[in-house]
This record gives C-alpha cells, sequence and structure tokens, in this order.
C-alpha cells in the first residue's frame, strides 16, 4: 500500500470519526435502558429486605420493643423452647423497662442489662427496694423480674439480682419506641465521652448540651442568616468575580514575592553573623535557610510562568462566572436545588436507617450464653446487610446524579436557546421531565459506577479503622496510599460523570458516549480547564469561608450576651458546621453551572464561528472574551497557536 493510501484512509477515518455533530436539544430519545432495568431490579431487592424484615417480626420487636426472653410487648407472644419466661401475655405491658439502664457495652454499643416489659415507666427517682414496692402496687408497673411478685421484693434474697439497680432514676418513654429511657442524660456520660474525646466529665457534657439548648432559637436564627447569605452571594458574585479575581491574583503574586524576599533577607542576614560565630547550629540553620529560600525561588517562578500562560484563560473564568449569575436570574429555582436533593436524601436515608433498625432484630429466637434472647440470621440472609450498604451507596449516588442531570439539563437548555424569551416557563421542570422520560439509565450507570470506586475506599478505610495501632508502618502505608488513590479516581470520574450528564442533555446519547464526547472537548480545552477549576474553585472556596465567618462573627456578638449558660462553644461549632453545609450546597450548584456552561461554550466554539448559517449561541460577554481573543491573536501573529486551534470551529 502506498503512502499516499494510507494518508487517505487515516483521512477517511477521521473525517467519520467526527461526522457526528453536536445537535444541541434537536431530538430525545431513551439512554442506558438496561442499566435502568438492572437498577429497578436492585430496587426491587431493597423493597424485598424490608418487606422481609417486617414480615419476620423485627418491625414489631423494634418498635414495640422486647424483653430479654423474646416477648414482645404489648401483645401475646408464643413460647421459645428453652426459654424460661417466654411466651408471656404482655398485653397491658407496654414499655421496655432496663434493670441497669446506665450499664452500656462500648464495644458493642448496647445496653448490658436484663430487659422487662413494664406497665409504666417510673417517673420519679425510687431509691430503695420499699419505694420499687410501693411504685408496684400504687402504678400496677412490676419494675422485678416476672418470676418476682411485688411482696416478695423486700423478703425474697433474688431480689438483689432480679430487680432494678437503685436507686432507679426517673425515666420517660421514648416517643414511638415504647423504652424507657433516664431523663437525665448524665447517665449515658460514659457513652457520650467515648464518642466525644474532648469530653472529661460528665458535668462539661451537661453543661455543652444545656448550652445548645438555652440558645436554640439563636442557632435558628444564625442558621437562617447564613442561608440568606448564600442566596445574597450567589446574586453578587456575577459583579464582583473581575475584582476579585484580580484581587487573589495580586494577593497570591505579593505573598510569593515577600515569602521569598524575607527568607534571602534572613538568610544573607545569617550569613553576615556567621561570620563571627562559627558553630554547627549556625550553619545547619543558614543551609536549611538557603534551601527553603531556593525552593521559594523555584516556585515563585513556576507560579509566574503557570499565571502568564493562563492569564487569558482567567478572562474566561470571570465571564463564565458573571454568565452563571445570569443563569440564576432567568432560572431561580436553581436555588432550591439543594432543598429537593437534601429532603429526597433525608427520605431515603431515614428509610434506609429504618431497616437497617429492622435487620438488626430480624430472625429468629436463639438462646445465648447468658440464657437470655438473641434474634439472629442464619444461611445466606445473614449477609443482606451488605446489600443494604451498597444500596446506600449507590441509590445516594443516584440521587446526587439526578440533580447534576436536572441541572445540566436546565442550564444547557438556558445556552442553547437564542432568544431567551422563548425559554420554557420552568426549564428545571422541563429538565426534570426530560430526566425522567429519557435519562434515568445514564444515571443509574454513572453513579454506578462512583459506587463501584467508593465501596473498595470504604472497605480499606474500615480494615485502616479496625488494624489502627496493630498493623506495621509499611502496611500503614500502603492503606493509606491506595485510600488516597481511589479518593483521587473517585473525584475525577465524578467531574467526568458530570460532564456526560451535560453531553447526554445536549445530544441525547448513552453514558459512555457521552462520556467520551465530553473528555475529547475538555481534553483540547485543557489549560481553560485548569484555570477553571483553581481560580474558579478558589473563588467559590473564600465565598464559603466568608459565610462562616460572617456568620461566625454574628454568632459571637449575639451569644456573647446570653448569660443563661456557662459555654457557649458548641452551639458556635454548630452553627459553623451549619453555615459551611448550606455555603457548600448552594455554591456547588454555581460550580456546577460554570461547568456545564464551560462545555457548552467549548462546544459553540468548536462547532460555530458566528458565520450566516453557524452563529454563535452564546451569550455576549463570553462573545466579547472570543472577539478579545481573536483580536489579541491577530496582533501577536499567532494565529496557529495554542489559543487559536481552542477558538477555531472544525470543518465538515
Amino acid at each position: 500500500m502506498s503512502r499516499q493510501s494510507v494518508f487517505n484512509l487515516v483521512s477517511l477515518f477521521s473525517h467519520k470519526s467526527s461526522k457526528r455533530e453536536w445537535k444541541p436539544l434537536e431530538d430525545h430519545s431513551c439512554t442506558d435502558v438496561p442499566w435502568l432495568l438492572l437498577f429497578i431490579v436492585f430496587c426491587i431487592g431493597m423493597g424485598f429486605i424490608c418487606g422481609f424484615s417486617i414480615a419476620t417480626g423485627a418491625a414489631a420487636r423494634l418498635l414495640s420493643g422486647y424483653d430479654s426472653y423474646g416477648n414482645i410487648c404489648g401483645q401475646k407472644n408464643v413460647k421459645v423452647e428453652g426459654i424460661v419466661n417466654s411466651g408471656l401475655d404482655l398485653t397491658h405491658k407496654k414499655y421496655v423497662f432496663f434493670l441497669d439502664p446506665c450499664n452500656i457495652d462500648l464495644v458493642h454499643q448496647k445496653i448490658k442489662s436484663i430487659a422487662l416489659c413494664v406497665s409504666a415507666c417510673p417517673r420519679k427517682e425510687l431509691k430503695t427496694l420499699a419505694d420499687i414496692q410501693k411504685f408496684a402496687e400504687t402504678n400496677g408497673s412490676t419494675l422485678c423480674s416476672y418470676e418476682l411478685q411485688p411482696s416478695e421484693y423486700t423478703t425474697d434474697p433474688r431480689a438483689a439480682k432480679l430487680c432494678p439497680k437503685y436507686p432507679v432514676p426517673e425515666s420517660a418513654p421514648i416517643p414511638f419506641f415504647h423504652r424507657c429511657a433516664p431523663v437525665n442524660i448524665s447517665c449515658y456520660a460514659k457513652f457520650a465521652e467515648a464518642l466525644i474525646t474532648f469530653v472529661s466529665d460528665s458535668s462539661v457534657l451537661h453543661r455543652l448540651i444545656s448550652g445548645v439548648m438555652t440558645s436554640k432559637e439563636i442557632i435558628m436564627g444564625l442558621c437562617l442568616l447564613s442561608l440568606v447569605l448564600s442566596m445574597i452571594l450567589m446574586v453578587i458574585i456575577r459583579y464582583i468575580s473581575r475584582v476579585l479575581v484580580w484581587i487573589l491574583t495580586i494577593l497570591v503574586i505579593l505573598g510569593s514575592l515577600g515569602g521569598t524576599g524575607v527568607l534571602w533577607w534572613l538568610y544573607a542576614k545569617q550569613r553576615i553573623s556567621a561570620g563571627a560565630l562559627e558553630t554547627q547550629i549556625a550553619k545547619d540553620n543558614l543551609q536549611a535557610l538557603l534551601i527553603y529560600a531556593i525552593a521559594a525561588t523555584v516556585f515563585t517562578v513556576i507560579l509566574f510562568l503557570i499565571m502568564l500562560v493562563m492569564r487569558k484563560r482567567v478572562a474566561l473564568t470571570i465571564a463564565l462566572f458573571h454568565v452563571a449569575g445570569k443563569v440564576f436570574i432567568h432560572l431561580p429555582l436553581l436555588v432550591f436545588q439543594p432543598f429537593w436533593t437534601f429532603f429526597v436524601l433525608i427520605l431515603f436515608w431515614t428509610y434506609w436507617i429504618t431497616v437497617l433498625l429492622f435487620l438488626g432484630t430480624t430472625g429468629s429466637p436463639v438462646p445465648n450464653e447468658e440464657g437470655f434472647v438473641e434474634f439472629r440470621m442464619a444461611g445466606p440472609l445473614k449477609y443482606m446487610w451488605w446489600y443494604h450498604v451498597v444500596g446506600l451507596i449507590w441509590i445516594s449516588e443516584f440521587i446526587l446524579a439526578c440533580q447534576q442531570m436536572t441541572v445540566a439539563g436546565a442550564v444547557v437548555t438556558y445556552y442553547f436557546t437564542r432568544e431567551k424569551r422563548n425559554l420554557p416557563f420552568t426549564p428545571i421542570l422541563a429538565s426534570v421531565n426530560r430526566l425522567v422520560c429519557y435519562h434515568l439509565g445514564t444515571v443509574a450507570k454513572g453513579s454506578f459506577i462512583i459506587t463501584l470506586v467508593k465501596i473498595p475506599r470504604m472497605i480499606l478505610m474500615y480494615i485502616h479503622t479496625q488494624l489502627k495501632g496493630k498493623e506495621n508502618a509499611c502496611a500503614r502505608c500502603m492503606l493509606k496510599a491506595c485510600i488516597c488513590c481511589l479518593w483521587c479516581l473517585e473525584k475525577c470520574l465524578t467531574y467526568l460523570n458530570q460532564n456526560a450528564y451535560t453531553a447526554t442533555a445536549i445530544n441525547s446519547t448513552n453514558f459512555c458516549t457521552s462520556a467520551k464526547d465530553a473528555f475529547v472537548i475538555l481534553v483540547e480545552n485543557a489549560l481553560r480547564v485548569a484555570a477553571i477549576n483553581t481560580v474558579g474553585d478558589f473563588m467559590l472556596f473564600l465565598g464559603k469561608v466568608l459565610i462562616v465567618c460572617s456568620t461566625g462573627l454574628a454568632g459571637i456578638m449575639l451569644l456573647n450576651y446570653q448569660r443563661d449558660y456557662t459555654i457557649w462553644v458548641l452551639p458556635l461549632i454548630i452553627v459553623c458546621l451549619f453555615a459551611f453545609l448550606v455555603a457548600h450546597c448552594f455554591l456547588s450548584i454555581y460550580e456546577m453551572v460554570v461547568d456545564v456552561l464551560f462545555l457548552c461554550f467549548a462546544i459553540d466554539t468548536k462547532y460555530n464561528d458566528g458565520s450566516p448559517g453557524r452563529e454563535f449561541y452564546m451569550d455576549k460577554v463570553l462573545m466579547e472574551f472570543v472577539e478579545n481573543s481573536r483580536k489579541s491573536m491577530k496582533e501577536a501573529g499567532r494565529g496557529g497557536g495554542a489559543e487559536g486551534r481552542e477558538l477555531k470551529p472544525m470543518r465538515q
């Protein structure tokens, strides 16, 4: 085969591979249907676990409670073979009472005490066996084991073992769960100390919690303030983006120059003074300063080169932030997108935790070594909780992916609609409709890929936690390296998935095709991607810091006037954490909008050049950026340079 024939063959292949153009919003078709069916089958399996746990009595045992002999409180029970006191009629005894509620097993995280079903919880402290006997005679609620009669509480020697440890603390039933719980939380101080390491005694814990309860109105008000500040920042960031970017650039330059200059100044000063005092310590310090100064100089030079190369692309970041502000004005429902996602996640997590609690009480009654009853599953069914854990990860990622696809669909509709007055009445609802009708399979596939990476990382983290203090340094280093690599892979896949969802929203292609197309676009605009993901992310991070600091400052000023409690550190921590969570949720939506706009812009500049029939879809601000880029290229005489390749439309 001749060289010309090979060249023609390669050209033909290249032409065919680029023949399919991006056709925004022209047609819609169902994508990745097999993955949608697989996800539905998986969800049916999750439902089976819930139904199985309810059918085997786990729901009744969880809600009504059961005693140490396998009897469910508030109903008639079936005799358990080999267990005394089982099979009792406890219709009138609806509450679970623990003989020693403060005896908590921190390892297995359960109460190590005999549990009984009683008619009523003791609403006041009972200090002696006589008080316990009087309570039983007055209220008809026997707090000692079933084989003892109330008249025997003070006379039978078995009462020391079969009656509750006294003084019996005042308790009240937990709503919906029919357990008698001590009113005084100091009973659980030891358990709380295991969870909160900085609490050294129950009095400190009590003061912290009382501070939260006393200042709950202020906490709610400050949380609302952080919500308002986040929404305001999303509106005004379009107006301050240009100033903010250049302020950050100047601060970085001044900081790097100042740090490098100080290091060289210290080195020169030390070198002059070292002549008078020749010691080994002085020589070591001088050598260290020289190394630090050289390293700082190299860092500063590299930083300047990066800024020099990316200076034009910073302008694109500013333009995208400006357009993102316009998107939120035209699509105000985008602001509320985190609320819906968070609400759906809370509903799912509540369901998941409920079923997990069901699984904890599912199974057949089995006598343990102490002669009491435990419920255990046998055979393959005991591994159902693994399936349940995978469901937590996959469905949570699916919900988050639905948010990404919804935002991508709405922003794509905004960008590729030339006349903004022709936008749908509610682009968000239109995007949700397209997601439900066409692209749930794509979302299921993308979220499953993230799940495949998350599960090994969580397993390694669990192993690292279990082996903490036992493994050698080499094994610890390898585990941490693997966890770090999987975390980086997860972040990269999440970013690629988000762009794949945008490509699906534009062209209605399946996940793999969309991911490949988006990856090609991102690689062609690698420097721009780097600029947006560094400058843009840092701007949004500063926005989060601003909201947290503002909310924290307001909290300090308000909490300082409170005199009803001794410690207000915990309320302030709660407020700052909530402020950061709210700011992260809202500004993450902003970041998502910027990323979608960038992919749309890159596709627009690749396939259109502004000529008749190939007009740009972009906003005027982005159009100005394109014109300025072309003018600067013409002036520099570098029409075939890197920037020219990025802006050059593809000829079909």
